[in-house]
């Protein structure tokens, strides 16, 4: 059975984008309508951290993005096995960056 309500999404990404970036840090703040984050590279000895790419969505967005994390963690660890923490190590840096209002 086939299922009509379903729709093909074409996506197409730039050679630029496709290369990515490495980011070993991520921030999130949050207003009522949005959620922003941060992707941030933060390299050994250095005192200067730059953001590579800032990424920003609804806050229904940023719960599926959520979601679809969960469901490939879960996926990537039966395959692999489970991605431990290091303990004290950033686990968490409170955010103090403009909070924007759409």
């Amino acid at each position: 059975m086939q299922d009509d309500n379903k729709q093909n999404i074409n996506i197409e990404i730039s050679e630029e984008v496709a290369q990515g970036f490495y980011s070993n840090l991520a921030m999130i703040a949050h207003s009522p309508s949005e959620f922003v984050l941060d992707f941030i590279q933060m390299l050994p000895g250095m005192p200067k951290a730059k953001v590579k790419s800032r990424v920003i969505m609804t806050p229904e967005h940023a719960k599926r993005l959520l979601l679809a994390l969960e469901d490939n963690i879960k996926k990537y660890e039966a395959h692999f096995g489970e991605i431990t923490l290091q303990a004290g190590k950033n686990q968490h840096i409170p955010y103090s960056g403009p909070m924007g209002e759409a």
